[in-house]
């Protein structure tokens, strides 16, 4: 093939994901689709700059609109997280939390956090790892599927660790914030709060609110509840602000100015639609969470209603969840695997998380959420039924396509080129 011949296969390849993103069902809790005035701002010419230095204070010339775009950004930030310092440096949410464990700690220093196998993010033990800080566990109460505060508290007493990472990449739950807060007060440790997950449904006011909670920091990640483009971004108290903009600074050259313009946008998005929006994503979690417990799957925290957040979390046959991912896969409805804290290691994950934080973007409600559950109980139960149900997704996927939550309501949500 011709080099113009491969170029265009590209082209290609990206218009068949297109169309297969238009007739499935997302619901991988980490994702999100974003409106046309992002992937609109996505495309400008500020992609292709840099902008190296503080505001108004860069290495560079060309940067009088950039300056003029990343104050409004930060205005924006600062009105709706009701914050003092934002950072928008981080190009994700796992870099958000490098600089804030580079931003507090040094070699040799211990923090602590949740295991992976409890639901904590990767980046919490990975890198203190490379940043030389030891990694302690925050203990973990499986029931409750939440932090055990007062074991927590014991801990930190004899730990004394620097800082304490809380979040996770499976949170059903607001976790134990100002009980961990006092104690890391106690020993003086800093508590930084990583809501990549849940970074929307903080906005909107429905989950927690960590930094009225004790947090002196919050990390996230702003493209999966927060249905921006993918990125990070970094809250704090002012007196926090010129540690975490040294680190970032020093750890990121290029920040990606057009994903900046983008979450300039999302966040005026927000202040507009992020309550309505965010109530919703919680009300359809618990929703689809019933509809497939009703079905006879095993979802867990029953007893707890299942969640508060845009999570549901269901158990299979130990071993088995690969392969359910796989069929459900079969069906056009897209999920992802994640350990449990009772399986015996994170490579044997026996549950299915998924997020509705999406399909709730797309215009649907409490209805949807309950076909959706009989879809995904059918395919579970009768693997084979997997060509039958992707019939159906398609049917249901086909009647929501465009955007909600945004300026127009008329924007289509896979439509390209």
């Amino acid at each position: 093939m011709s080099e113009k011949s491969l170029a265009e296969e590209v082209f290609a390849i990206v218009r068949e994901h297109h169309v297969f993103r238009s007739s499935s069902l997302n619901l991988i809790a980490s994702e999100n689709v974003t409106s046309r005035g992002v992937r609109r701002l996505l495309t400008c010419d500020m992609g292709h700059r840099y902008a190296v230095g503080f505001l108004y204070e860069r290495m560079y010339r060309g940067c009088e609109y950039i300056d003029k775009l990343e104050e409004l950004t930060h205005f924006l930030a600062r009105k709706l997280f009701r914050v003092e310092h934002v950072n928008t440096l981080p190009v994700s949410g796992t870099v958000a939390n490098i600089v804030a464990i580079g931003a507090f700690t040094r070699p040799g220093d211990t923090m602590m956090g949740l295991s992976v196998i409890d639901g904590g993010h990767s980046s919490f033990r990975e890198v203190s790892r490379y940043h030389g800080v030891s990694m302690v566990p925050l203990p973990f109460n499986a029931e409750e599927y939440n932090i055990d505060a007062d074991q927590s508290r014991k801990m930190i007493a004899k730990v004394v660790p620097k800082m304490v990472m809380l979040g996770a990449s499976e949170l059903l739950f607001p976790q134990p914030v100002k009980e961990i807060s006092e104690a890391a007060s106690n020993v003086g440790a800093i508590v930084v709060y990583d809501a990549a997950h849940v970074l929307g449904l903080v906005a909107g006011g429905f989950f927690q609110d960590p930094l009225r909670e004790g947090a002196e920091v919050v990390t996230g990640s702003t493209h999966k509840t927060f249905f921006g483009p993918q990125g990070g971004i970094i809250l704090c108290k002012r007196q926090y602000g010129e540690d975490i903009d040294r680190v970032a600074l020093s750890m990121i050259n290029n920040h990606h100015i057009n994903r900046v313009a983008a979450l300039a946008y999302t966040l005026a998005e927000f202040l507009a639609f992020g309550q309505e929006y965010s109530r919703m994503v919680v009300s359809n979690a618990q929703a689809l969470a019933e509809s497939l417990y009703n079905n006879g799957v095993n979802v867990i925290c029953a007893d707890k209603g299942f969640t508060r957040s845009h999570q549901v979390i269901f158990r299979v046959k130990e071993g088995t969840a690969l392969e359910v991912s796989k069929n459900l896969e079969k069906a056009s409805i897209i999920t992802s695997m994640t350990p449990l804290p009772t399986d015996r290691s994170e490579a044997m994950a026996s549950g299915i998380r998924l997020g509705v934080q999406e399909v709730t973007r797309l215009g649907m409600g409490r209805d949807e959420m309950g076909l959706i559950g009989e879809l995904i109980a059918r395919v579970i139960k009768t693997p084979d039924s997997a060509s039958t149900v992707k019939e159906e997704v398609k049917d249901l996927a086909g009647r929501f396509r465009k955007i909600h939550y945004s300026f127009s309501d008329d924007e289509p949500a896979y439509d390209w080129d």
